[in-house]
């Protein structure tokens, strides 16, 4: 750790994004390797890296939210809520219209409806690595170096699945397994191109970081609610609590035991 302090925040942010940009690579790999992805472990991952998310969203971009909105407007709940509000509402927002685009979808559209969707989803994931390093960057208080490379630790786990989640049924529906293996990799690069956006645009506006960070946080709480936890299948879904609750205790620990 000691080593990578001396290192410039947007070097690393670089770093993590690239590191959340391959593990959703060796996602999309996994196309290459079997015929059928056996269901228990893919939620087991999903549950750990939806916990994980969970409380990223809360140590890291929450609460630091708060505090900075005491600070520079002296309102602590206002700035944070709306922010919460509107990157929830991103998420459901778009998920309505795709459903509305394209319903009942034959495997040509589900395909492009799997393609369109992921890359959406990235975006605030991307946001919240981008403005996670630039509160770092700033010494905004909460926001240590410890909490950004959690955040895409968090992240990058859970683009295993998302990797998994495009090239599978991509494959399954009748495309090669490069060609599937493209597809799904590719929604990983729009994670870098967010991460470098949230950090010039949060690290220029501090008087807007709350905004941002809790946008973030809202969408990747929308997204733990309404895509990862309910593809958790019934019969898995004690290891599905068993796991959320590891991910969110690992993820807490790690965030409030070590401060840099």
């Amino acid at each position: 750790m000691d080593i990578l302090t001396q290192i410039h925040p947007f070097t690393l942010l670089i770093l993590a994004s690239l590191f959340t940009y391959l593990l959703t690579a060796l996602g999309a790999a996994v196309v290459f390797c079997f015929k059928s992805i056996h269901k228990r472990l893919l939620d087991i991952m999903l549950s750990i890296s939806a916990g994980l998310m969970t409380a990223a969203s809360i140590w890291s971009l929450t609460i630091p939210a708060i505090t900075l909105s005491d600070e520079i407007w002296h309102n602590n709940w206002l700035l944070p809520s709306i922010g919460f509000f509107l990157g929830g509402l991103f998420i459901i927002i778009s998920s309505i219209i795709i459903d509305q685009k394209l319903p009942n979808a034959n495997k040509k559209k589900r395909n492009i409806l799997i393609i369109s969707v992921m890359p959406l989803h990235n975006i605030p994931e991307g946001l919240a690595v981008g403005v996670g390093f630039s509160g770092f960057a700033i010494g905004l208080s909460g926001c240590s170096l410890t909490s950004a490379l959690m955040i895409a630790i968090g992240i990058g786990i859970q683009n295993i699945p998302d990797g998994i989640a495009i090239s599978v049924p991509l494959y399954r529906d009748g495309m090669s397994k490069g060609k599937a293996f493209f597809c799904g990799q590719l929604s990983g690069i729009m994670e870098i191109i967010a991460a470098i956006i949230g950090y010039f645009v949060t690290i220029s506006i501090r008087s807007i970081l709350p905004l941002f960070f809790t946008f973030a946080a809202g969408a990747m709480i929308t997204v733990v609610v309404s895509e990862l936890i309910p593809d958790i299948a019934p019969e898995n879904r004690n290891l599905g609590v068993l796991g959320f609750i590891l991910g969110f205790i690992m993820m807490m620990v790690l965030d409030l035991s070590i401060t840099i």
